[in-house]
């Protein structure tokens, strides 16, 4: 099992495929509640799509990497960002370019990572990223709150983060739910994106409005943004092909043949 170990000797399970040396690496960020595992197939297709490598890891807290210690706060997220995701591109593809493709927190996490305006970044693909905090956010949470008190959900969970499953469910929906998290926004990082950036947003959401895609666009100067009928929070597992489509165009467009 590939691992890294990083600040504070989090160890860091990461998986690479294979692909075009010459191309940039896609370097995939899962959900609040995600994992390596939880992508299934969908990193593999869109490398293969692309001819790109890959590179996928579980954050710490999830999946096979090492459990949280303490407690989150509301920079998480940035943590998540501007600490960890910034230590796996210097330890596992330095000075390479890679463009993010972040799903709900990690779409989140790619927004803050690109406002850095890193060397490396070539663009960034975000499914369903939080961009402000909406009531039907925090409606969505309690929900999921519920189907985990119920066993439902911890068990579907279990199967990703094993004996780390309560910590996860609980370091996600805890923060997200408290008083401190009410204000946080990404709007003042927005406009200091200036790479290529493709947002995805299911028009049913349970997490989100459309809203959260177009105030990116707003924002971000460089903004394509795909808005999709009859689909919720996890667009490349509930329109796989239409988003394989979406992204494959955008990454060749804007970023392999421009």
């Amino acid at each position: 099992m590939p691992c890294l170990t990083i600040t504070a000797n989090r160890v860091i399970h990461y998986q690479k495929i294979a692909g075009g040396t010459d191309l940039p690496w896609l370097v995939f960020l899962h959900e609040g509640l995600g994992s390596v595992s939880m992508w299934r197939d969908f990193p593999a297709r869109l490398c293969q799509g692309c001819r790109c490598r890959g590179l996928l890891y579980d954050r710490a807290g999830h999946g096979r990497s090492s459990r949280l210690t303490g407690n989150r706060t509301a920079s998480y997220l940035h943590e998540a960002a501007e600490e960890e995701l910034a230590e796996i591109i210097a330890g596992l593809i330095p000075k390479e370019e890679y463009i993010l493709v972040g799903h709900s927190d990690g779409g989140s996490i790619a927004l803050i990572h690109a406002a850095q305006r890193p060397a490396g970044l070539r663009a960034v693909i975000t499914e369903s990223a939080h961009v402000i905090v909406e009531s039907v956010t925090l409606e969505g949470i309690r929900a999921a709150q519920y189907r985990f008190s119920q066993g439902g959900l911890k068990k579907s969970l279990a199967r990703y983060h094993g004996d780390k499953t309560d910590s996860t469910f609980f370091a996600w929906a805890t923060t997200w739910l408290s008083e401190d998290f009410r204000q946080w926004s990404l709007l003042d990082l927005l406009p200091l994106i200036h790479c290529p950036l493709l947002a995805i947003q299911g028009r049913e959401d349970h997490y989100g409005t459309s809203r959260q895609a177009e105030i990116i666009a707003e924002s971000a100067l460089q903004t394509q943004i795909a808005l999709l009928d009859s689909c919720g929070h996890t667009p490349h597992r509930e329109q796989e092909e239409r988003v394989l489509q979406l992204m494959e165009e955008f990454i060749g467009r804007k970023v392999l043949f421009r």
